[in-house]
């Protein structure tokens, strides 16, 4: 678990692809302390294992799965990723909640200053856009940021400075494909509302199968 806070950047020193599989070596521009074998760490948003590392160098193994859901098999080398170790029990949750499982790409559209920000605005696959919605999180390469404002396919989202310097932000350019992870909470709540929204007879769970109703969820604050 990660909270969308990137740590440091670092760069990709090469790509070895096995099959259909592939290894990254990663050399982090910030010092990594006390890294261990089979941690994870998220690597521009998407979640990989440690399999060697020497000071600040690591390797870790992409599957076939993370390579076709996200922008890493694109990668080349001198690539600058967002890096950012898994969350710690106590540790402060400054972002919002970040499993590093990268639900589609998006493709920056269009981006422009507001004062000493920017703004982004970000193409999306539509069967994300019920999980996105206004002054929500949203994780785009890793990064922990607010939606602005959205609609049917498309998001946009303010940079302030810090995040602009902290981050690979700076190399996108109009049209970049970017990861995205929309909100855990969000469809893990989708999920439940299916069990009793669901038709009686269809493949779905059914009403009877869950305890969950409107009037159970008014009662409990959730909606009005």
């Amino acid at each position: 678990m990660f909270t969308g806070l990137i740590e440091g950047t670092g760069t990709l020193v090469r790509i070895d692809r096995q099959g259909p599989d592939a290894k990254m070596v990663i050399r982090a521009d910030f010092t990594l302390e006390k890294v261990v074998l089979g941690e994870s760490i998220a690597v521009d948003g998407a979640c990989l294992t440690v399999v060697s590392h020497q000071q600040d160098l690591f390797t870790v193994d992409v599957s076939a799965e993370t390579l076709s859901r996200t922008t890493l098999g694109r990668k080349a080398p001198g690539s600058r990723l967002n890096l950012e170790r898994a969350l710690r029990l106590g540790d402060r949750l400054g972002g919002h909640l970040v499993s590093g499982h990268v639900d589609g790409l998006g493709v920056l559209k269009n981006r422009y200053t507001e004062g000493r920000s920017w703004r982004l605005v970000f193409g999306m696959p539509a069967e994300l856009s019920p999980y996105v919605i206004a002054k929500g999180s949203i994780a785009i390469n890793g990064i922990s940021l607010t939606v602005n404002g959205c609609e049917t396919g498309q998001f946009d989202v303010n940079i302030v400075p810090h995040t602009a310097r902290a981050t690979n932000i700076g190399d996108w350019q109009i049209g970049a494909e970017v990861n995205l992870e929309t909100d855990l909470i969000g469809k893990y709540v989708e999920k439940m509302m299916r069990a009793w929204t669901s038709p009686p007879g269809s493949q779905q769970l059914g009403p009877q199968a869950s305890s969950m109703s409107a009037d159970f969820l008014r009662k409990h604050g959730f909606i009005d």
